[in-house]
């Protein structure tokens, strides 16, 4: 990516704090960084020179950058480093000492050892952390040290190691600092009381240690030891001061996946937070296309599964921001009112939020915002991609749908010199068909277009695209050869999941580069079709497609149905109601008629 180019997309990165992940053109993670501001970070990059030669290869490197945004630059931190352990970037040097997640573990042996630590070993020790200071772990060890007499040494304290008097107190107890446990001068029921103190400063619960301490600090001053009360005051003041929580790190959560959606029209976008042991280990946005009016929560579920498949998630409490039915019972979802649980819930929003308005952003603005001869090039660059022998200034889509064989329609949306126009979209009411073929009904609606445009002699497109792949391509082109249009213009399939390019009697499909702007384009129009066609089809189901089955009941009208559908929002749902249920909404009279109707032959 040069200067230049950054310098197109610069207004987009967000202002807020977070991290940025840079990617090279074959998609390989180069480097993960955190920034107070992501814009002005990352434009550091592109707007100077580095002396750094490893500086100047990344950027050369950078064919596109992802972010994630949270709250701090303290968090940002921490997803930071986990997101570099995780993947390892070849650009990120290793951390040094102060910037990896300090641990303080209380070790599983005979009178506990109490230390920092950065590695987390799964021996049975209690494991608190991680935190985000190294400073104010060693500070907290340090008054730990100095009044919570604890043993320091590596010895193997066993019982039995104690009783042949293997070892000799050392320097430590002399100090003051240890009460010689290896002689057994210290029982285990004592240190295991120190213990519980060193607990109440890890966990938090400073009240018992703090009064300590000011208890101690009043005794020096009533003593006249003033150096030493001002020691204990600065110890109080730390703990007081102290607070290892995080909306990123906060090891008491555990594992928990954090789930967040936003739909708009025809599409939904899921955010999707992987919390392991209290940190963020993955994050992932996904658009999922909604073919009918799924509701979010009909929508949220599909995306929860999935992506908990793909991340191999096995985590048992899920947060979300609205109740659903989960089809696991071993799963907890949680709603969070307030808290750090709340906190993660509003920071997925926050990047779901941020996804979708650049994903629209970059569709609105693919085309439309360029230049005249910008628009060319792209036009060009597709031609030359799928070998066109003429430059596609003007291209047409179809696409079909249908609900369960009711009401099926089709679109044609019409793009001219790379920008959608509207003024010549179509809509298609399906007349030949019954039931669900959708091959056939491709077949009708590419049959009546270009029969239209032939007998108004209005100018044929030089590229059509089929959205569905072979099977109506082959449809598509039946009519074609029906009107004598074989030549005139380029006919192609596009596969609806893998992107794939069909042409006619090719058993090999064409795959664009993934960032390519001729397939950003085939993207533009393929969404624009869809969207078009799903919102007539909205329209048509509104006027009976869902009220059908309940109104082919006798006795059962047009307004009945309508407040069913209303209060159940579906058949499927009324079909499971009891006849009391029903009651509740439309009367016992009416209720006995639709119950019967579905359980009754």
């Amino acid at each position: 990516m040069t200067a230049a180019e950054f310098q197109q997309i610069s207004h987009t990165i967000p202002l807020n704090a977070g991290i940025y992940k840079y990617y090279d053109k074959e998609g390989t993670l180069l480097y993960v960084g955190k920034a107070k501001s992501l814009r002005k970070r990352v434009s550091s990059y592109f707007v100077k020179y580095h002396d750094n030669f490893k500086t100047r290869k990344l950027v050369e490197h950078i064919h596109h950058i992802e972010f994630t945004i949270v709250d701090s630059e303290q968090d940002a931190f921490l997803l930071e480093n986990s997101l570099i352990k995780q993947f390892q970037p070849r650009y990120n040097i290793n951390l040094k000492d102060d910037k990896t997640y300090p641990y303080i573990v209380i070790k599983h042996e005979p009178f506990p050892r109490v230390f920092f630590t950065r590695n987390v070993i799964k021996d049975g020790s209690d494991y608190l952390g991680p935190f985000t200071s190294v400073g104010r772990v060693r500070e907290i060890l340090e008054v730990i040290r100095y009044n919570i007499p604890l043993r320091t040494c590596n010895l193997n304290l066993s019982d039995q190691n104690i009783k042949k008097g293997k070892y000799k107190v050392c320097l430590e107890y002399h100090l003051g600092n240890c009460k010689g446990p290896c002689e057994g001068l210290q029982t285990e029921e004592d240190y295991r009381e120190g213990l519980a103190q060193v607990k109440n400063v890890l966990k938090g619960n400073l009240s018992p240690v703090v009064n300590l301490f000011k208890d101690q600090m009043q005794q020096y001053a009533a003593a006249m030891e003033f150096e030493k009360a001002e020691i204990m005051r600065k110890k109080i003041s730390s703990l007081e001061d102290y607070s290892a929580k995080s909306t990123v790190v906060n090891t008491r959560m555990g594992n928990v996946d954090v789930f967040s959606i936003i739909s708009d029209g025809n599409h939904a976008y899921v955010n999707y937070l992987r919390i392991l042991n209290g940190t963020i280990s993955d994050t992932k946005t996904v658009t999922l296309e909604k073919q009918l009016e799924e509701g979010d929560e009909e929508v949220l579920s599909y995306a929860i599964a999935y992506l908990r498949d793909v991340f191999k998630s096995i985590t048992t409490e899920i947060v979300v921001p609205f109740p659903l039915e989960y089809p696991d019972s071993s799963i907890t979802i949680t709603v969070p009112k307030g808290g750090d649980k709340k906190k993660l819930l509003e920071l997925s929003e926050k990047n779901v939020n941020y996804f979708k308005e650049e994903l629209y952003r970059k569709k609105i603005l693919h085309l439309e915002g360029k230049s005249d001869l910008e628009r060319k090039q792209v036009l060009y660059q597709l031609q030359a991609d799928l070998e066109l022998p003429v430059l596609p200034e003007h291209i047409e889509c179809f696409d079909n749908s249908n609900f369960q064989g009711s009401y099926p329609v089709s679109a044609c949306v019409v793009f001219k010199d790379g920008v959608a126009s509207k003024k010549d979209y179509r809509h298609f009411n399906i007349k030949t068909v019954q039931g669900i073929n959708d091959f056939a009904s491709m077949k009708e609606v590419v049959y009546r277009r270009y029969s239209r445009l032939l007998a108004e002699q209005q100018p044929l497109p030089q590229l059509v695209i089929i959205d569905g792949g072979k099977g109506q391509l082959g449809s598509a082109m039946e009519s074609i050869r029906e009107l004598d249009l074989i030549g005139s213009m380029t006919v192609v399939g596009l596969a609806k999941n893998e992107e794939e390019i069909f042409f006619p009697g090719d058993s090999e499909s064409i795959k664009l580069p993934f960032n390519s702007e001729s397939l950003k384009l085939i993207r533009r129009v393929r969404d624009e079709v869809h969207r078009f066609g799903i919102t007539f089809h909205r329209q048509k189901r509104s006027k009976g497609t869902f009220k059908n089955e309940l109104e082919t009941i006798k006795g059962i009208g047009d307004q009945t149905a309508t407040q069913l559908l209303k209060t159940f929002r579906s058949v499927a749902k009324i079909k499971q109601l009891t006849e009391e249920d029903l009651a509740q909404e439309i009367g016992s009279a009416k209720a006995k008629l639709v119950w019967d109707h579905f359980h009754k032959s």
